[in-house]
C-alpha cells in the first residue's frame, strides 16, 4: 500500500481561513444612534391626499399638493378640506389618515372619497422606526453599504474606502519570456492579477522574482505601496522553496504553512509588518484555488466586510475519486445545476481550469454521482 506523504498536523481549510481572519486588523463602525426621531415627523407612506379621517367619504376641497421635502406648515387640514400629498412628504397639520389615489375621485378643486379612510392609515409615525438617541447599531459590526447608508442618514462621518493593493508576483528561475522545452512562460501573474481585480483589489503585477534568497528578501523589505503580496512558488519542500525561510530570518509572522487541500497543500501566510503576504503553490491551479479562497477572506476582513461565503452546493453527475487524505477541489461544468466533473490531470493542469467553472468538495474517498456537495463558483 502506497505511504501518503501528508502530514497528520496539516490545518484545516476552516481553521486556516479562521486564522487569517483573525490576525487581519479590520475597520469596523463605532456605536450608530439615531440623531432624531426616525421618521423625524409624520410622513405620507402612498401618493394620496392627506385628510380627516372622522369625515368619512364626504367630498373635500383640495388645498394644495405637499412634495417630499415640502414644508407642511403651508397648510392646515380643516373641516371639509385636503391636501395632496406625495410619498414621503410631511403631513400638514390637521391630518391623520392619507387616503390613496386609487381610492379617490377627483373634479375641479374637489376629491370625493371611494373608501372609508381609518385614522392613521398610510401615515408613518413620527418616532416609528427610531427615537432620538436609541441605539441603531452595536459597535463593531463590519461594514456594508446598508450600514455606510445608516451613517449618512444620521449625519456621521463616512468611512473612506480604498481598495485594497494587492501585488503580485511568481517565482522561479525557470519562468522566461520564450522558454526552452524545460523552461515555462510566467501563467500565475497574469492569471493571479486578473483575480485580485476580479475580486475587487487594485492590482500591482509586478516581474517574476528568481530563486534567490537575497533578491527575494530584498523584495519583502522594500514591497512599495501595498498592503497584501501574493507570490506563487517557493513554499513546498524543494531546496529553491525559500520564501518561509526568508520570511523567518526577516522576523514575519508565520499564521500557517501547509493546509489540508488537494490542490494546494504548501499554502503559507504570514505578515511582515503590516505587509500580509500570501504564499501560493506553484502549480497553478493550486494558485488559483488558494488565492480565491485566502485573497477573498483577506480583503473582506481589511475593507471591513463580513467573512465571505461562496460555498454553494449541487449534485454531482459523476463519480468523483479522492485516494488521497486531504479533501479534494475537483474542477467541474455547472451544467443545468449540476456539476459535471472534467477529467483533470492534477495541480499543474491549467487547461482543465480554465475549461471549467466550479469546482466541487470531495471528501477523502470520494463521492459517488448523486451525492450533494458543496462547490466553488470559479470567477
Amino acid at each position: 500500500m502506497a505511504m501518503s506523504c501528508d502530514h497528520p498536523d496539516l490545518l484545516p481549510l476552516e481553521v486556516a481561513l479562521q486564522r487569517l481572519w483573525d490576525a487581519l486588523p479590520a475597520p469596523a463602525l463605532p456605536d450608530v444612534r439615531a440623531e432624531r426621531d426616525d421618521p423625524a415627523t409624520d410622513r405620507a407612506a402612498m401618493d394620496g391626499v392627506a385628510l380627516r379621517a372622522d369625515e368619512g367619504r364626504a367630498p373635500r376641497r383640495v388645498l394644495g399638493t405637499l412634495f417630499a421635502g415640502d414644508d407642511p406648515s403651508a397648510f392646515k387640514v380643516t373641516p371639509g378640506t385636503a391636501v395632496r400629498i406625495m410619498t414621503g412628504a410631511a403631513l400638514p397639520a390637521g391630518a391623520d389618515a392619507i387616503l390613496p389615489v386609487e381610492q379617490l375621485r377627483a373634479t375641479a378643486g374637489f376629491i370625493h372619497p371611494l373608501a372609508d379612510p381609518q385614522t392613521g392609515d398610510h401615515v408613518r409615525v413620527r418616532g416609528d422606526q427610531a427615537r432620538a438617541g436609541d441605539l441603531l447599531l452595536p459597535a463593531g459590526m463590519p461594514l456594508n453599504a446598508a450600514r455606510v447608508g445608516l451613517l449618512a442618514q444620521e449625519g456621521l462621518p463616512l468611512p473612506l474606502r480604498r481598495r485594497i493593493r494587492v501585488g503580485v508576483a511568481s517565482t522561479g528561475d525557470e519562468l522566461v519570456p520564450h522558454p526552452a522545452p524545460y523552461q515555462i512562460r510566467d501563467s500565475n501573474g497574469p492569471m493571479l492579477a486578473a483575480l485580485a481585480h476580479t475580486l475587487g483589489a487594485k492590482v500591482d503585477l509586478r516581474s517574476a522574482l528568481p530563486d534567490d534568497p537575497p533578491a527575494l528578501a530584498n523584495a519583502l523589505r522594500n514591497p512599495g505601496d501595498i498592503r497584501i503580496l501574493l507570490t506563487s512558488g517557493g513554499v513546498s519542500m524543494g531546496e529553491h522553496d525559500h520564501l518561509p525561510t526568508v520570511l523567518k530570518d526577516l522576523g514575519a509572522t508565520i499564521l500557517f504553512h501547509r493546509i489540508r487541500l488537494k490542490p494546494g497543500k504548501p499554502m503559507l501566510a504570514a505578515l511582515l509588518g503590516d505587509l500580509l503576504v500570501l504564499g501560493l503553490p506553484g502549480n497553478p491551479a493550486s494558485a488559483y484555488l488558494n488565492a480565491l479562497l485566502f485573497l477573498s477572506q483577506a480583503l473582506a476582513r481589511l475593507e471591513g466586510r463580513a467573512a465571505p461565503d461562496p460555498w454553494r452546493r449541487a449534485r454531482l453527475t459523476a463519480s468523483v475519486k479522492n485516494k488521497g487524505d486531504r479533501p479534494l477541489l475537483h474542477p467541474c461544468r455547472l451544467v443545468d445545476g449540476q456539476l459535471e466533473p472534467l477529467p483533470g490531470k492534477g495541480s499543474a493542469d491549467l487547461i482543465t481550469l480554465a475549461r471549467a467553472d466550479a469546482c466541487a468538495w470531495i471528501d477523502q474517498g470520494g463521492l459517488d454521482a448523486g451525492v450533494k456537495t458543496r462547490w466553488l463558483p470559479l470567477p
